[in-house]
């Protein structure tokens, strides 16, 4: 009998980490996080020094928002199309007060995929973090463009980028969603229930990029309807209301 077991994250020796971290400065090593942290993998085992690792660069964020109570982490492998090899997928979502703020990234091996999706985290955090001080400031309120310049990845306008190679980028535990495992392809194996919060268009664009979607459905504040903004080629938007 033939066992299989399932791949881990090994692609770097966990005490070249310790000796990284014993060559910072007590001022610069990271501190323990405040919000729960919750690291799983698709598939795919989590060893205890990777798990300490993600630790220690997530409490780096915290003070872009101090109400971030939880710091969601998914690791999975995820094929390639274009080519013969896997390429290795990180998630990361933070949930705190404020909108739920969402960045993914894959690259060759784990390691890598997590610092680039904490670049981009930190990115959106920031962003946040200004456009409140804005607010509260009772200044002139900045454009979209102008507050998700920094949000927007350009790889979803590369050929073959964007949301739709990955259909289950929407996961979120900020609405209601059921997940089936169909057998063959052409069946709806996702329904997600979005909580009907009346909001501008403006917010909505804002939300968009925060989560990193192509697309964003809300309930428009002006005309209490359904409508729908959604990412056109050039760093434009597009907006789409029921009659």
């Amino acid at each position: 009998m033939t066992t299989t077991s399932r791949p881990s994250v090994q692609d770097v020796d966990p005490t070249t980490l310790d000796a990284q971290r014993a060559e910072q400065p007590e001022a610069d090593r990271p501190r323990a996080t405040r919000a729960d942290i919750v690291v799983k993998g698709r598939n795919v085992e989590v060893p205890d020094h990777f798990r300490i690792y993600v630790s220690e660069k997530l409490s780096r964020l915290e003070r872009f928002d101090p109400s971030i109570f939880l710091f969601d982490v998914e690791l999975f492998h995820e094929r390639n199309r274009r080519q013969r090899k896997a390429c290795q997928r990180v998630e990361i979502t933070a949930r705190g007060k404020g909108p739920v703020v969402r960045a993914e990234a894959c690259a060759d091996n784990f390691y890598a995929a997590f610092e680039s999706v904490t670049a981009k985290l930190e990115s959106r955090l920031r962003r946040t973090k200004d456009r409140r001080r804005v607010h509260y400031g009772e200044k002139t309120p900045v454009s979209v463009a102008q507050a998700t310049a920094d949000l927007i990845d350009e790889s979803l306008f590369q050929p073959g980028g964007g949301a739709h190679e990955h259909p289950d980028e929407s996961r979120g535990r900020e609405s209601d969603e059921h997940t089936e495992y169909a057998a063959g392809p052409g069946h709806i194996v996702r329904t997600k229930v979005h909580p009907d919060t009346p909001m501008t268009v403006d917010d909505a664009l804002y939300q968009m990029e925060l989560v990193g979607h192509d697309f964003f459905l809300f309930h428009d504040k002006e005309t209490d309807r359904p409508s729908v903004v959604y990412r056109r080629h050039a760093f434009d938007y597009g907006l789409i209301r029921l009659a």
